[in-house]
């Protein structure tokens, strides 16, 4: 059950909106709210996952079996975005994961994230919820996925099979 308020909702927004768009056939493993958290003790502990107790836990956590990913999101309505600092501390948190980790910052709206916008880590992805059908992408060498997918050289999701500069 999510609270109400302006950080549930956008909670709310990242399991219906973004998971479906970006993480179709994820699964749910872990949601932090003002209400308490709730979370699949199983899929975490398959993952090589420990919940964190004091307070490091991202907002939410999907799990993509089909693509080996867990995507580690934070819903952003108040506090800063997954910046470097951030960064570090998940990944830290997550090194004993058993899947590649994908870290993304929710904003409810474009105009809430110009103040963090300097902040946000390379290796990152933005999501907008007003505007649910984006993602803003910071790193250059690929698109929603892991940093390994990226070296692996394998096709990332939304990824195009030719640079449209491939002509140029």
């Amino acid at each position: 059950m999510i609270s109400p308020g302006d950080h549930s909702d956008l909670i709310r927004a990242i399991t219906e909106d973004f998971a479906t768009r970006f993480v179709p056939g994820g699964t749910l493993a872990y949601v932090g709210d003002t209400a308490g958290i709730s979370f699949d003790s199983d899929r975490l502990r398959t993952l090589g996952v420990q919940i964190d107790s004091h307070g490091k836990m991202p907002d939410v956590l999907l799990h993509d079996a089909e693509r080996g990913w867990l995507v580690v999101v934070e819903a952003i309505t108040g506090h800063g975005p997954v910046d470097n600092k951030r960064y570090a501390e998940l990944t830290k948190l997550f090194a004993g994961a058993q899947a590649g980790i994908v870290y993304v910052t929710a904003f409810p709206s474009r105009a809430a994230m110009v103040p963090y916008f300097r902040d946000i880590a390379w290796h990152t992805e933005v999501w907008v919820a007003d505007e649910p059908s984006h993602l803003i992408h910071f790193d250059g060498d690929r698109y929603f996925g892991t940093n390994e997918t990226a070296k692996s050289g394998q096709r990332m999701f939304g990824e195009p099979t030719r640079s449209p500069c491939a002509n140029v």
